[in-house]
């Protein structure tokens, strides 16, 4: 083959430091836009950005030039230092050092679109934590609870 081709949808997820809801209706929607921009500075075609008070989810194409680990490691770099120039409110934020990053079956991304955009809603009912260890479970990743969290 004389091209390489590629098209991967990823669905990544990472929480605020100890879970802390700094993402406020202050900057919540500011903060779904500035993710987005990283991800297109990337290649990383953005489709969908939204989470919750202490969480963000990222439903992007990613871009056959860049890995999984150096996409997460720009986009909570790149926002960590953003959102602490915003207030002084926010100038304690910190992301978790994890994250969980997923595949997404291309007949899935409305789904996916549409989880996300509910997020607000979905969140009455179940937190972060509960949410991230049922896509753990869903997707068969084998983790410690005892290292999940920081």
């Amino acid at each position: 083959m004389s091209q390489s081709l590629s098209k991967v949808y990823v669905h990544l997820t990472f929480s605020t430091k100890g879970r802390y809801p700094f993402i406020d209706d202050k900057i919540q929607e500011r903060l779904w836009q500035y993710l987005g921009g990283i991800c297109k500075g990337l290649e990383c075609n953005p489709i969908q950005i939204g989470g919750y008070r202490d969480h963000v989810h990222i439903l992007c194409l990613l871009s056959k030039k860049i890995t999984q680990m150096k996409l997460v490691e720009e986009v909570k770099k790149q926002s960590s230092k953003w959102i602490k120039t915003i207030d002084k409110n926010y100038a304690k934020f910190y992301w978790q050092d994890g994250y969980g990053i997923f595949s997404v079956n291309p007949s899935e991304i409305e789904k996916v679109v549409q989880y996300i955009k509910n997020q607000e809603e979905h969140h009455k009912k179940r937190t972060f934590k509960e949410e991230l260890v049922a896509f753990l479970n869903k997707y068969n990743v084998n983790y410690d609870e005892r290292f999940l969290w920081d």
